[in-house]
């Protein structure tokens, strides 16, 4: 009934920049919260940087200064910028919504397929 799908992964050089995108489509009503997560090989799964209805936002201290959430309601889009991308930021990125739909009168939890980032040299 709801579908994630991202793009804009791919392999960069350190330092470099790279822009992540996640559209909803569905049976839609709301979408509240918005978020990236990422997941490196052999780590735990963590939040990068989440945005509100209200478009406050909130990022993991390994984000701050260099990634920057934003999001298009219109769209049902999602965006994160990220700058001066570190090898360390080599992980698969996850979009998150909470969408509340046509069919259910509850919030639901959806996830995007993911992509992968690469920073190498």
């Amino acid at each position: 009934q709801v579908q994630l799908v991202e793009s804009g992964g791919g392999s960069v050089q350190p330092g470099g920049s790279l822009r992540l995108s996640c559209a909803a489509s569905g049976s839609i009503l709301r979408i509240c919260d918005m978020s990236w997560y990422r997941q490196a090989p052999g780590k735990q799964r963590e939040l990068v940087a989440s945005i509100t209805s209200g478009s406050s936002t909130n990022y993991a201290d390994s984000a701050k200064g260099r990634f920057t959430i934003s999001r298009d309601n219109v769209k049902s889009t999602v965006y994160l910028q990220m700058n001066s991308l570190k090898p360390e930021d080599t992980a698969d990125y996850y979009c998150h919504m909470r969408i509340l739909t046509h069919l259910s009168a509850t919030l639901g939890t959806y996830w995007g397929q993911g992509t992968q980032v690469t920073v190498s040299s």
